[in-house]
């Protein structure tokens, strides 16, 4: 097949920056990423649809599919990066690194070097023979507002039965994982001179109460959900930064509490935000304080695949590791509501993504490209 070698995409995919952020100061288009993989996958045969991100400018996700009828199989990754911390790399983070049987670059494992190991492992496969669909779907911002994943979902966008994201598990399959929601609580009191309490309204001590309401509400969770899967079996609330008031001799008027919450499956975000709307307006009703809870994004549902779906147990058999579950979130979730199963799998470690001096192993990619071939001839031949 006329498109290069291992070694060559991952050295052309890591070379384009596709830093995805919530900070306007880091954020970049995956444009050029998106383009790379439409001339490798259309050399393979192909047909490639390149689809910009309503809202999203310079977002692209990449549909590229062959054969047809039902069923088949959606091989899955994101384009885009964390960004990364200058001057901690021993290499330059855009620049492959083959050393001491890894690749080192910013991506090579979260998640760009799944997109070579994929292609790679088509590399022996006749596509033309294929009986039924094989799609490569190629996402923008997982690692921000999974607006990709999104569009997808919003647009019913269908693809196929069974799905695998190659987001790095040391080729472990994964089949559920927590969600997460963040949000903020802002108080607004009165403010005054502070050697009379009665010429305002403190927002502080306001909040006081919140943060007391919420740890009784994480307490009344933990002990209603559990699931044995998970290394941490509960789900968590965990607050995380506040700030209010300006001045020690000021009666505070503001006051905000930022939080996150990592759902298990089978709980609704939606459900656990209407909780906090009614725990809380009910504990600050007599205090005259404006309360407003607000999302910091929209959220993450948690991910659970049916233990006995067939992409779950032909991943075990192919493994020899039974599907476990992992406390990060991934664009499963989306999948699975457009009417895929889908395991999360690929090569590399989660430990090391988001850090300096990010690889994957030559062993693993090896590993994954015979994975891969596997599930291609059961699914698709």
């Amino acid at each position: 097949m006329p498109y290069p070698k291992i070694e060559t995409m991952m050295q052309q995919l890591i070379a384009c920056p596709s830093v995805s952020s919530v900070s306007p100061h880091w954020d970049q288009s995956n444009e050029a990423v998106i383009q790379r993989l439409a001339d490798w996958t259309k050399a393979a045969g192909f047909t490639v649809e390149v689809m910009p991100i309503e809202g999203f400018p310079g977002k692209y996700n990449l549909i590229a599919s062959i054969g047809s009828g039902p069923d088949g199989l959606v091989l899955s990754g994101h384009t885009d990066t964390v960004p990364y911390d200058d001057g901690k790399w021993n290499s330059d983070p855009f620049k492959l690194l083959d050393d001491n049987h890894k690749w080192y670059g910013l991506g090579t494992c979260d998640m760009k070097g799944f997109f070579a190991v994929v292609l790679e492992a088509l590399r022996d496969i006749d596509l033309k023979q294929l009986k039924k669909p094989l799609v490569i779907l190629a996402t923008a911002d997982e690692e921000s507002s999974m607006s990709g994943a999104r569009s997808l979902l919003d647009k019913q966008r269908q693809l196929g039965r069974h799905a695998v994201i190659g987001e790095p598990t040391e080729l472990k399959p994964i089949r559920m994982h927590k969600g997460i929601a963040m949000e903020a609580i802002r108080l607004t009191g009165r403010s005054g001179h502070s050697s009379n309490p009665a010429l305002g309204n403190n927002a502080l001590d306001g909040m006081y109460t919140v943060i007391g309401e919420l740890m009784q509400w994480r307490q009344s969770l933990q002990q209603r959900y559990h699931n044995p899967m998970f290394e941490i079996d509960v789900p968590t609330v965990n607050l995380g930064h506040i700030h209010g008031g300006d001045n020690p001799n000021r009666i505070c008027a503001h006051c905000e509490l930022h939080f996150d919450i990592r759902p298990l499956p089978g709980m609704d975000i939606e459900a656990l935000r209407e909780e906090i709307d009614h725990r809380l307006s009910d504990a600050l009703a007599s205090t005259g304080l404006k309360l407003e809870r607000v999302s910091l994004f929209e959220g993450i549902p948690a991910m659970e695949t049916d233990a006995n779906a067939p992409i779950i147990r032909s991943t075990e058999a192919l493994t020899g590791t039974k599907a476990q579950a992992v406390a990060f979130g991934t664009e499963g979730p989306f999948l699975n509501a457009l009417g895929m199963d889908t395991v999360i799998m690929g090569p590399g470690s989660i430990d090391q993504a988001h850090q300096p001096n990010e690889f994957v192993s030559h062993d693993q990619a090896k590993k994954g490209i015979e994975i891969i071939k596997s599930l291609v001839r059961e699914y698709c031949c």
